[in-house]
């Protein structure tokens, strides 16, 4: 089988499915705007398709069988791998739209576990999906330098289990809050209705669990603390008697946790050598998840002071919230200058960051909600963050092969 039809199979799968998907779920006037956006996203994802296959074919990473190509290239990219990004953008965004629509239908449904999955994918936030998986799969593979079982297991468990949980439980904790809360209820966070509170708690634990054990047998004593530490984190920052979410710093602390634990659980089964470059690393992205929840806080502080939540936005303010939170992203990345090359070049992605975070240096509590134009956007930056992170593992991968 040539390239060109394994291609061609992903995009007419793509197609039909993200047809079928846009049509249930799109509202009236939405079908236009629906694939303008499609249209976009497929381009933006072009370029980065274009840059990402040319460098690493052009540092000999992998080469493709002239055979099995037709040899059209954009760059060095053949034009048979721009079938994926146009299956992603066709297919995905129609599932979102489904899976949204069928959410508000099935709101008042109760008794039953109808509508549980589609709220279930909804709580576990696909768009982040990847800031989770990301970690943990960079730090086993650039230690180990190669593809196996655990790999795969724990990527898919960091990727979608692990998410579940952690947001998951977050929204069958936060539902009063979250009624309160505005932005709730679509790709910042799902309204999860009160009916399906216990069977969430159960999936998350039904598919967790299993997963932990696994990886927990795979690795030493180093992987069992880690993972002790993932999860009790996942739980710790939401349910009832700890609820780390609400004692300010700890709960940036906490949340920060979620994301660095994964590439330590990545370093440990893989028995990565402790370095102090490694831990600079490690502090720098730790010092970035915490800056992360901090600004992400300061939008919720009028629904979160309406419900009596504390958090660290809500007790020390809006503007010094912010404040902090351009001196964490500004610190982690000077701390990366003292890293192992190519590890310096990372310090450059700190700066979109301050730059978005900036212009709200002098907000006040009473407008603070609008930070979310901000906080949409720093989703999206993850993206291009995460773009950038991954030229400089190929070039680590690269220079140490």
């Amino acid at each position: 089988m040539t390239y060109l039809w394994l291609a061609l199979a992903f995009i007419a799968v793509a197609v039909v499915a993200g047809v079928i998907f846009a049509r249930q779920g799109a509202r009236p006037g939405e079908a236009g705007k629906h694939w303008k956006a499609v249209g976009l996203a497929f381009a933006a994802l072009a370029v980065l398709t274009a840059v990402f296959d040319s460098v690493m074919i052009g540092m000999e990473l992998f080469h493709y069988d002239a055979s099995h190509i037709l040899g059209a290239k954009i760059g060095l990219a053949p034009i048979e791998d721009f079938a994926y990004p146009l299956a992603g953008v066709v297919a995905l965004p129609g599932l979102w739209m489904w899976l949204t629509r069928k959410r508000s239908g099935e709101s008042n449904r109760a008794g039953n576990l109808k509508g549980l999955v589609p709220q279930a994918l909804l709580a576990s936030r696909p768009v982040s999906w990847i800031n989770t998986a990301y970690p943990f799969a960079a730090a086993m593979l650039l230690t180990t330098r190669e593809i196996d079982w655990v790999l795969i297991v724990g990527t898919f468990y960091f990727l979608i289990p692990y998410n579940l949980a952690m947001y998951g439980i977050n929204d069958v904790f936060d539902y009063e809050s979250d009624l309160k809360n505005p932005r709730k209820g679509g790709i910042e966070g799902a309204l999860l209705q009160p009916r399906l509170h216990r069977p969430m708690l159960w999936l998350a634990a039904i598919t967790n669990i299993p997963f932990l054990l696994v990886l927990a047998f795979a690795g030493g004593p180093a992987a069992w603390i880690s993972l002790a530490v993932s999860a009790f984190a996942v739980v710790a920052y939401s349910v009832a008697g700890l609820r780390f979410k609400e004692r300010p710093v700890l709960d940036s602390l906490t949340s920060s946790t979620h994301f660095v634990s994964p590439a330590v659980v990545g370093l440990a089964l893989a028995g990565a050598d402790v370095t102090p470059g490694l831990v600079i690393l490690l502090a720098a992205f730790f010092l970035w998840g915490m800056a992360a929840h901090a600004f992400g806080a300061v939008q919720d502080i009028e629904p979160d002071r309406q419900a009596g939540i504390g958090s660290i936005a809500t007790v020390i303010g809006a503007r010094r919230t912010v404040r902090l939170a351009v001196g964490l992203w500004l610190v982690a990345g000077l701390a990366m200058l003292a890293t192992p090359w190519p590890g310096p070049l990372a310090a450059i992605i700190a700066i979109p960051y301050i730059v978005n975070c900036a212009p709200y240096w002098k907000v006040m509590d009473t407008t603070a909600a609008r930070t979310n134009v901000a906080w949409r956007r720093f989703i999206w930056l993850n993206y291009g963050s995460g773009f950038l992170v991954t030229l400089i593992f190929i070039l680590q991968w690269s220079l140490t092969s």
